[in-house]
């Protein structure tokens, strides 16, 4: 399974965003802070790793929002692998507008959300066919 993709930021590399991280993997207590944007519409993503699971058919973690993220909530982000080999990755976030952008963004803060979404699960899906193929 990806799991290196997953625990060392390259599926929020893959899916545009700059990555710095307190940890060169997400563990407990690490930090790690998102950029997505460009010049002055960048917007700063700061975020705390809150748990872990690492179970043998079930791996991931979640991060909590920090001061200076436009949302406040929670993502998580699991990897299991079914008996029939076939590794699924389940996304969960709650959150609500934290910054007067967010707050004014309305509808279109949630598709930005969405499109995050998409992204990440495609760059999952990448990372496990360059895993695969190597």
């Amino acid at each position: 399974m990806p799991f290196d993709g997953l625990f060392g930021w390259r599926m929020h590399r893959g899916a545009g965003l700059v990555v710095t991280s307190s940890g060169a993997r997400a563990a407990r207590g690490v930090v790690v802070v998102l950029r997505a944007g460009w010049g002055p519409l960048r917007l700063m993503i700061p975020c705390r790793v809150v748990y872990v699971v690492d179970e043998a058919d079930r791996r991931g973690f979640a991060y909590g929002t920090l001061p200076g993220h436009p949302e406040q909530g929670e993502e998580a982000f699991l990897m299991t692998r079914a008996s029939t080999g076939e590794v699924n990755l389940h996304i969960r976030a709650f959150s609500r507008p934290a910054t007067l952008l967010a707050r004014g963004g309305g509808k279109f803060t949630r598709t930005i959300q969405e499109y995050a979404t998409d992204r990440y699960v495609k760059a999952i899906q990448r990372i496990s066919q360059q895993d695969n193929s190597s």
